[in-house]
């Protein structure tokens, strides 16, 4: 399935690009968001990163017209800083993330993203680390399982299937998507069987994430990328399930709010401390009815803005 980018022209619009400035993709994937960015660039350049190489590479030869513009770094974007400071860049003009797993990789059945097809569990967004699915479901304790399965996939029914997992591996290892979707199917109540959705894709979202250190990545993530922001630069985020959201809504409301300071202290208004951040959007942009129409991913994504407005 060829992968959609999601809100594209809102984002990119979104963050004001100046035709000399410096950007940032956290999140590069097959690079749809990237190419829009760099369309609009004369002088400016954009830094691209991807824990994929397989997205990186993908991403090369689609902007291949455009490569005198654009630098990719094989990293997490929770080392922004980190790694900008090897090219000498200490601030960017705006940074934006896609979040989640893109469609070729979810497509793709020997990354053991899905439960759509049947393959050893894996789930790496980044083939060079150890740990995958397989090492998750099959090696961590039953309470930790509870822990993952209830935090990162919300889910009602996270102490029926860690157990029915922990079962289950006495007999033998779980290798493969569809035998943990066995597993699932086992532990639930008939009646969620008939529910709409897949009984699994919770599960799968939590293992994922897991596997990925999916929200610690973006917790520091967005520290890093709105620490590098120039004045009146924007960092846009599209989430797509509601744990990433609140993260985001979180740390950008945070940032966006002045430190506290109690009434009784003698401060006159031009004595206070100001908030460095103002939010671009107060509620998230969503997709309208035509993306809703063609693209299915767009469903649950939500796009939230932040810009700089001083302390640099």
């Amino acid at each position: 399935m060829k992968h959609v980018s999601v809100l594209l022209h809102e984002t990119v619009d979104l963050l004001n690009v100046k035709p000399d400035g410096i950007y940032v993709d956290g999140t590069l994937g097959r690079g749809g968001h990237a190419g829009l960015l760099i369309s609009k660039l004369t002088t400016g350049h954009l830094y691209a990163f991807d824990k994929d190489e397989q997205a990186i590479a993908e991403s090369r030869e689609n902007l291949k017209d455009s490569l005198d513009k654009v630098t990719f770094i094989h990293n997490d974007f929770r080392y922004m800083q980190e790694e900008l400071s090897r090219y000498g860049v200490e601030h960017v003009d705006g940074v934006m993330m896609d979040l989640g797993v893109s469609s070729p990789q979810f497509d793709d059945p020997k990354r053991g993203f899905s439960y759509r097809y049947d393959a050893r569990l894996d789930m790496r967004m980044d083939q060079e680390q150890s740990k995958d699915a397989w090492q998750v479901v099959n090696t961590y304790p039953y309470q930790d399982l509870v822990r993952i399965l209830r935090e990162y996939g919300e889910d009602r029914y996270a102490v029926q299937i860690a157990r029915a997992i922990e079962h289950r591996r006495q007999e033998g290892p779980i290798d493969t998507t569809f035998q943990l979707v066995d597993v699932i199917r086992s532990a639930l109540p008939e009646k969620e069987l008939h529910k709409k959705g897949h009984p699994a894709k919770q599960t799968f979202q939590a293992l994922r994430i897991e596997v990925n250190d999916e929200l610690d990545s973006l917790e520091r993530g967005l520290r890093e990328a709105c620490g590098l922001l120039d004045l009146h630069g924007r960092c846009a985020v599209i989430t797509f399930h509601s744990l990433e959201d609140r993260l985001v809504k979180t740390t950008f409301k945070d940032l966006s709010s002045a430190p506290f300071v109690a009434p009784k202290i003698p401060l006159k208004a031009d004595q206070m401390e100001q908030a460095s951040f103002l939010l671009v959007n107060k509620k998230p942009v969503m997709a309208d009815e035509q993306e809703l129409a063609e693209n299915h991913r767009s469903h649950s994504a939500k796009l939230r803005v932040i810009e700089r407005i001083r302390g640099v």
